[in-house]
């Protein structure tokens, strides 16, 4: 991981914090990291807390453990230290990113499920009584992500949602494109417009998760066709090579790394949307990252082709993952 590398990552920390209100400041447009000075720790340090604290009304220590929080299980990093008035110092580790991919590979379609919530139970006006479909679908998406975190979540009780009304017909948009509408907007806002999910186009969200499950299904034929299978062995130099301190494979590392904690708070704050939205950071890191995938031109396949390749299966298995959480197929063709 590069300095760079470690600027986005801190960055995309602090993006968190503010997307769940742990901090309520303007997100920079960048973060500076520099080799750490004596009476530092770890191979790099940042001022970050320091500058964010006065403009979110906390100390630097304050701000400080809110990145560190969101910062411990961060691809790339071993530790993350809190010293001085506020510095953040970082310890890296070379193996990460092949960490990942294989929890991911093992966990399959279950990855980010957890036991966070057992113990708690939660029970919702029953579907007879929800006259609103997007009341219904958004319910009904909520006790699933309840339930992926341990909670006993279902319904026979008095808890509603919050739902501004929408309905869609089915018939004419189909299930994807209907599911898609309701649950995409928070559930305080309108549903999307139905018809422009239909249309295959990058400004189209839904498309754009979708496509991007269907690029890592054709990476995996096209692969096979090379000789090329993903590879999840071996250190950090063979399995992710000189890619690993692509900024294009820190992105897809960061956000998958991310899904977890996504899916603990969508259930927490009974918001599937958060769900939608990260999906689509997902799709976009995954298509920024796909051209460097497999070998061009006469570049022979190499163990970091296998590991960019293990790297984008494992994207397309959380994003499959993730649309069936909402109720919505990943088609291995569009």
């Amino acid at each position: 991981m590069t300095p760079a590398d470690l600027s986005l990552t801190v960055l995309h920390a602090v993006r968190r914090a503010v997307d769940d209100g742990a901090l309520r400041v303007e997100v920079p447009p960048r973060v500076t990291v520099e080799r750490a000075r004596p009476g530092g720790s770890g191979e790099y340090a940042s001022n970050i807390a320091l500058t964010l604290a006065r403009p979110a009304g906390r100390s630097a220590l304050d701000v400080a453990g809110i990145l560190q929080e969101r910062l411990r299980d961060a691809p790339g990093l071993r530790d993350v230290e809190i010293t001085g008035p506020g510095f953040l110092n970082f310890s890296l580790r070379r193996d990460a990113g092949a960490e990942l991919v294989r929890a991911i590979r093992e966990a399959g379609g279950a990855y980010g499920s957890g036991t966070a919530l057992a113990g708690t139970t939660v029970r919702f006006a029953g579907p007879s009584d929800l006259t609103e479909s997007r009341a219904s679908v958004v319910t009904e998406t909520v006790v699933r992500l309840l339930r992926m975190q341990g909670a006993d979540a279902g319904f026979g009780g008095a808890e509603r949602m919050h739902v501004r009304p929408g309905t869609y017909d089915v018939d004419a948009l189909g299930v994807d494109a209907a599911r898609w509408a309701l649950l995409r907007p928070a559930p305080q806002d309108r549903p999307l417009d139905g018809p422009p999910l239909l249309v295959q186009h990058a400004r189209n969200s839904l498309f754009r998760v979708r496509y991007a499950h269907s690029r890592v299904r054709r990476l995996l034929v096209n692969g096979g066709q090379l000789g090329l299978l993903p590879s999840y062995e071996g250190g950090a130099d063979v399995t992710f090579g000189a890619a690993a301190s692509h900024p294009r494979t820190t992105e897809l590392l960061g956000v998958l790394g991310d899904h977890p904690v996504v899916l603990l708070a969508a259930a927490r704050h009974r918001a599937p949307d958060r769900v939608a939205r990260h999906l689509e950071a997902i799709a976009d890191a995954l298509l920024a990252f796909q051209h460097t995938v497999l070998p061009l031109g006469d570049e022979k396949p190499s163990a970091a082709h296998r590991s960019r390749l293990a790297l984008a299966e494992a994207a397309g298995t959380v994003l499959a993952g993730g649309l069936s959480v909402l109720g919505i197929s990943a088609p291995d063709r569009i």
